[in-house]
């Protein structure tokens, strides 16, 4: 299933994808993509639903984050090892680990705001993995079953905040609109192979990345199990696992970073597109 959020900010509604390609309203079956709903038992009473039963939502209307009442988005650092060197950083030998706050968290075509005096705001195309149950102390061969699905991320990124402001990476990758997620949650039944999957970013038309999920440092199983020793994981819980290169940071001779005005257009095989437009922040 491709399972989505649509409507005005702070008020989205539940919904889906039916075979054909059309958004249909979930809002009289559940009353939001999140919690209870992401586990197995929710989902399979959605896949039991007819959609043509459902109404149509209108055509173009807005998508929120394909999830709702993210407890908290996890996010994994360096995670390709080519991202890891033209960062002029070394291949991390366990997890590098931060967070974003949930106020980050935005719909996949919302605008990115450049931050107040920000030179340095950057893109990063990921693979978004949605926790679908509680998860704690779990053996990587049985990672995946608390997976409800998978989304596309941009794990935008002030890199001046982020390396040389002192403290921790957080602060360079939490500010507001940093964390597109969607368009959908295309549920883990429909993802046979999280590790075998192409992602791709560009900034007014050219491509910047190009990456596939089979060159992971650690895998989606490896870094579920990981985080699940550091914390317990909740239904809803966000992991964006890393990007490939191709970031604005790692560009030769020089860095090239955002600036207002400009469109994204980012994707990952069979999970959907996200495209956003810069801003200045006010």
């Amino acid at each position: 299933m491709k399972l989505l959020r649509y409507g005005p900010k702070g008020q989205e509604k539940p919904g889906l994808i039916d075979a054909g390609g059309v958004m249909r309203d979930l809002s009289g079956v559940v009353d939001d993509i999140a919690g209870d709903v992401l586990g197995e038992a929710g989902l399979a009473r959605l896949r039991a639903l007819d959609p043509a039963t459902l109404p149509r939502v209108p055509e173009g209307v807005r998508l929120g984050a394909c999830v709702g009442r993210v407890g908290k988005m996890v996010c994994i650092g360096l995670n390709y090892a080519d991202h890891a060197a033209e960062s002029n950083l070394p291949v991390p030998t366990e997890p590098v680990v931060f967070n974003k706050w949930t106020s980050a968290i935005v719909g996949p075509n919302d605008d990115i705001e450049i931050p107040r005096g920000s030179t340095k705001t950057d893109w990063e195309v990921e693979l978004g993995v949605v926790i679908g149950k509680t998860c704690k102390n779990v053996d990587v061969a049985d990672a995946l079953d608390y997976v409800a699905g998978y989304c596309v991320v941009n794990d935008i990124s002030e890199r001046e905040w982020q390396i040389e402001r002192g403290g921790q990476w957080d602060k360079g990758k939490g500010f507001d609109t940093f964390g597109p997620l969607g368009p959908w949650l295309v549920t883990r039944d429909e993802v046979p192979d999280p590790q075998r999957l192409d992602l791709w970013l560009e900034v007014d038309g050219h491509r910047y990345q190009n990456g596939n999920t089979r060159t992971m440092i650690f895998s989606v199983a490896q870094v579920v199990a990981y985080l699940s020793r550091c914390m317990s994981l909740q239904p809803g819980d966000v992991i964006s696992t890393g990007t490939p290169p191709g970031v604005g940071l790692g560009i030769k001779p020089a860095p090239v970073y955002l600036k207002a005005g400009q469109t994204m257009r980012l994707g990952i095989a069979g999970l959907g597109e996200q495209s956003q437009r810069t801003v200045a922040a006010e």
